[in-house]
């Protein structure tokens, strides 16, 4: 960590050990997966698609999965196939494609690995994985292995070793991993890029995302999430769910594209809040009472960029919290900070009070403008859904680069494997892996912010 000078004196002797100690395990995680470029492996920074219209097959077909199939079908996609372990459930994802016009889409749902049949075929060409956490790097890897593109919903994998193999195969392959970063396209995300990017805010200094959303009821749900995310609490301690806040800010300050995140410090709260919420809503002899929880309520990290910046991530999904992504940019110029939404500009009010973003609707994204009333009727998150979606179809359509590659699937999701590791060792930082092997610096801003 070249930014970090240490004044051992001004330190107790058991944080000095924490910082060697939490050393240590990052030289070991660098040291023990490929850091160079191997034979054969070359960046997937700035490769166009293949141009063609894709023939998607669609993985997971629960809330999240139809949800995606909806905003797909609005946008014309081609569906080929539905591959689901629960049949009912892709039964009626079929009838979604059906009533928009297209044939059935063949189904698979024999077994937990129906998806291998489903990839041999050689009439698909592009795969959407939204199960559950566990399944996703697996699902990719295999897609990309039978030349197929992928795109992954959140967070694209949970571990650096699947960080790290998402990155060789899409490199070894010559295809597409990507991360269904719904956020990096809300109306505000892509207006205040924007802005961003014109200089308005001046030289970025720090930034701040969260994912606040009190899912207590869901995660003890007899159905959908509840059958399988309630489990990520007993297994790890740290931030389980980064992007949604990270990815929009990560794309103000150029990660990947002249930047990079450079090591990270974690602290998480004790864990209270689920036990309170079954103790009150659970019956005494329901056998999830004998669950344990080791994720703390909030966890609080924060990342320290090679070019200095600072960006604060947070997660809290088991208090009551009304829902905010915090949504935070700030620059030698001026703040922009959402929920609710509002700006300050140097010298813009004398009482140094916030104004509002209303009045900068002229740097509205062409997505917005051309898409928004569409995306708003169609639906998925106020619109941002179907945005992605047909954005990501544009660039396959038009053979272009995708707006956020396989690095960004491996950087953002690799904030919870090193909040996890930060916070066992006493909140000591943890270096990231630079999953670009320095091609970091080939390109200087995210493709949302330069679109036309």
């Amino acid at each position: 960590m070249d930014e970090i000078t240490l004044d051992t004196g001004s330190w107790s002797r058991r944080r000095f050990v924490q910082l060697g100690a939490a050393s240590a395990i990052s030289t070991g995680i660098a040291h023990s997966l490929p850091t160079k470029k191997s034979a054969g492996h070359h960046t997937m920074i700035s490769v166009p698609f293949e141009k063609r219209n894709p023939r998607i097959a669609l993985i997971g077909t629960g809330g999240r999965g139809t949800s995606l199939l909806k905003n797909l079908v609005a946008a014309d996609a081609q569906m080929v196939a539905l591959c689901d372990i629960v049949k009912e459930k892709a039964e009626h994802a079929a009838e979604i494609v059906v009533k928009s016009g297209q044939k059935k889409p063949d189904l698979y749902t024999d077994g937990t690995h129906a998806f291998e049949t489903m990839l041999g075929r050689n009439d698909i060409d592009f795969v959407i994985v939204a199960t559950p956490w566990g399944w996703h790097a697996e699902m990719a890897i295999f897609a990309m292995k039978h030349g197929k593109d992928v795109a992954v919903e959140v967070p694209a994998v949970v571990s650096l070793e699947e960080c790290w193999k998402i990155v060789d195969t899409s490199e070894s392959t010559r295809k597409h991993c990507m991360i269904l970063e719904n956020c990096c396209y809300g109306y505000n995300e892509t207006l205040v890029l924007r802005m961003v990017h014109e200089g308005l805010f001046g030289d970025l200094l720090y930034g701040e995302g969260a994912y606040l959303h009190d899912l207590r009821e869901e995660l003890f749900s007899n159905a959908g999430e509840g059958l399988w995310r309630r489990a990520e609490h007993t297994k790890r301690n740290g931030n389980l769910y980064p992007s949604h806040g990270l990815g929009p800010v990560a794309n103000y300050m150029g990660i990947n594209r002249g930047d990079r995140f450079g090591y990270l410090v974690s602290m998480s709260t004790p864990q209270r809040g689920l036990d309170a919420y079954r103790k009150e809503h659970l019956k005494a002899d329901d056998p999830r009472q004998a669950e344990r929880y080791i994720t703390g309520d909030m966890n609080t990290s924060l990342i320290k960029t090679a070019n200095g910046l600072n960006i604060t991530v947070k997660h809290t999904v088991s208090t009551p919290h009304p829902y905010d992504r915090i949504n935070l940019i700030a620059g030698t110029k001026g703040i922009f900070e959402d929920y609710p939404p509002r700006i300050y500009f140097d010298g813009m009010n004398e009482d140094e009070s916030w104004g509002s973003l209303d009045k900068w609707k002229e740097h509205e994204h062409p997505l917005w403008k051309k898409e928004g009333e569409l995306a708003k009727k169609v639906g998925g998150h106020g619109g941002m859904d179907y945005l992605m979606l047909y954005r990501l179809l544009q660039c396959v359509r038009e053979g272009l680069p995708p707006d956020m590659d396989v690095y960004d699937a491996a950087a953002w999701s690799a904030v919870g494997p090193l909040s996890v590791a930060s916070v066992s060792k006493g909140s000591a930082p943890i270096d990231f892996p630079d999953f670009t092997r320095g091609s970091w610096k080939l390109r200087s801003a995210s493709e949302i912010a330069t679109q036309s």
